[in-house]
């Protein structure tokens, strides 16, 4: 199983972006994703996460400016970043756990992405 990240790049302040994260491999079912960041000299904190039948969750810090989703066709979810400030820059990690096909269907493991640079800058 992998998940792959996109879409980060450098973007000035107040500007967009949106991250994808697919996910591929012997996958039965994905519960909850999730996106992640992590910023120079900090640790890596929560930035949202999103179930499998939809409900969201945010930090307090881009409520409001960032919508997580997904399309559970495709495994694959979404960060759309809007009104982007300097103290979003960090690498953005997309998170999932989910069943594989060989394991019992109880069993979910828990994956990370590679992670994309995004960086907010003038």
């Amino acid at each position: 199983v992998q998940l792959q990240a996109s879409g980060g790049g450098l973007v000035q302040p107040g500007g967009s972006l949106r991250l994808s994260c697919a996910a591929s491999g012997s996958i039965f079912s994905i519960n909850d994703m999730a996106w992640y960041r992590q910023a120079p000299g900090k640790q890596r904190e929560l930035v949202a996460t999103i179930t499998s039948g939809g409900s969201t969750n945010y930090a307090g810090s881009v409520k409001g400016r960032f919508t997580i989703s997904r399309d559970n066709a495709k495994n694959t979810v979404y960060l759309q970043m809007n009104s982007l400030e300097p103290e979003d820059t960090a690498i953005y990690y997309c998170y999932a756990t989910l069943n594989r096909i060989q394991m019992p269907r109880n069993i979910l493991q828990q994956y990370w992405g590679q992670g994309t640079q995004v960086t907010v800058s003038s």
